[in-house]
């Protein structure tokens, strides 16, 4: 398929009007923080509202059964049901209440890929350094084959000593999704899944129910567009009774639903405004936006990649893509000195936002496909990247 031929319809100038970017600066990193529609905004500002005028009857007597609510439509989306749901401020606090809540021994291995969130790393690190265990790192090749090649690899770094593996759904630094599912039937009974699904809610159609996964975690702040604070982990039934939030309070051994519940005086705002950010996704048309998201980062991926004539990090038909592609830099772009240095530039002279990584000895620059972005967004990229390989 050559470059141009499967850009995909926008949406209209009043959805993109949904989003305050600055409009001299292309944004092309939702990825990181996402990015909030005014709709969505009003509606946590209403929940401040709300709690501000009645904060005794709300927070103090009422939290439990709105956050239940919230949970309900959250889990109707994911994959039910709502109390296998703890709402978390982000994936990597769901990531650390895992960690501490699993009985590790020395000589226990924590498995990963070379592709995680490093605020996961540091956080099994920590733990492992806590309790004797190690962990382990599976190098997971780019470029990639596709899904066959990368379940391989992972399952290769599994031992009998191996007692949780912690799996990106969709990878942060490459923006590949990895093979959650296969990985989940393939692994030993004894070995625990904690799937890191940052990205993934929003990015693509989610089943938990379905999927055989003791522990799953994601943001919402991100491909779901809701209020930055707003996460969830999910957690199987059979594990729920030993798994405890960050913060221990109240409800300790009241059960998995009151101790997440409740973890001391917060703003409960951006959870509550959940629904609000899912209601947007319907009325938009969730199947369109995945569509939409899907074949633009797939175009910007063959740009990209063609022009700058680079070796993709992943297969060029999309199969490993979702809502997100990275893409080599040119090697005489290290003369930069840095990925900040290069970042900064883009931003400081072309207005482009996009992020810059080090990676693997090499540098990457990851591009995002969101509902406010148009084609021209990464040819202007494009052109920015040409520029300076002249220059």
């Amino acid at each position: 398929m050559a470059v141009g031929t499967r850009t995909p319809e926008p949406f209209p100038p009043e959805v993109r009007a949904e989003f305050r970017h600055r409009p001299d600066v292309v944004f092309l990193n939702h990825g990181s923080f996402g990015s909030v529609p005014r709709c969505v905004q009003a509606a946590q500002d209403a929940w401040r509202e709300r709690l501000e005028a009645d904060p005794i009857e709300l927070i103090g007597r009422r939290i439990a059964p709105l956050l239940g609510e919230a949970k309900r439509e959250l889990a109707a989306f994911v994959g039910g049901p709502a109390e296998a749901l703890g709402f978390v401020t982000n994936a990597t606090e769901g990531v650390n209440a895992v960690l501490r809540s699993v009985p590790l021994q020395p000589g226990d291995e924590l498995l990963c890929t070379d592709h995680v969130y490093n605020a996961v790393l540091q956080a099994m690190r920590h733990r492992a350094a806590e309790t004797g265990a190690k962990v382990v790192v599976v190098p997971v090749s780019v470029p990639s084959s596709g899904q066959a090649r990368m379940l391989e690899q992972i399952l290769g770094g599994v031992t009998p000593r191996t007692r949780l593996a912690v799996i990106d759904h969709v990878t942060s630094v490459t923006g590949m999704r990895l093979p959650l599912e296969a990985v989940a039937q393939a692994l030993p009974p004894e070995v625990l899944l904690l799937a890191d699904g940052a990205h993934a809610p929003g990015g693509m159609a989610l089943d938990l129910q379905a999927l055989a996964a003791p522990f799953y975690t994601a943001n919402l702040h991100k491909w779901v567009m809701a209020p930055r604070g707003s996460a969830f982990l999910r957690v199987a039934q059979a594990h729920r009774g030993g798994v405890h939030p960050c913060v221990i309070s109240h409800n300790l051994g009241q059960g998995f639903e009151p101790e997440f519940d409740w973890q001391g005086t917060r703003d409960f705002s951006a959870w509550l405004a959940v629904p609000a950010a899912l209601a947007f996704l319907r009325h938009l048309g969730f199947e369109r936006i995945l569509r939409h998201n899907h074949d633009l980062a797939c175009w910007a991926h063959r740009l990209l990649v063609e022009g700058l004539g680079v070796e993709p990090a992943s297969p060029l038909d999309g199969s490993c893509l979702t809502c997100m592609a990275t893409v080599q830099v040119p090697e005489p772009l290290r003369r930069f000195g840095s990925v900040e240095a290069l970042q900064a530039d883009l931003r400081a002279v072309d207005g482009i936002e996009v992020p810059v990584m080090a990676w693997s000895d090499r540098w990457w620059f990851r591009v995002s496909a969101a509902v406010h972005n148009l084609p021209e967004h990464y040819e202007r990229l494009l052109g920015a990247m040409q520029r300076r390989l002249r220059g």
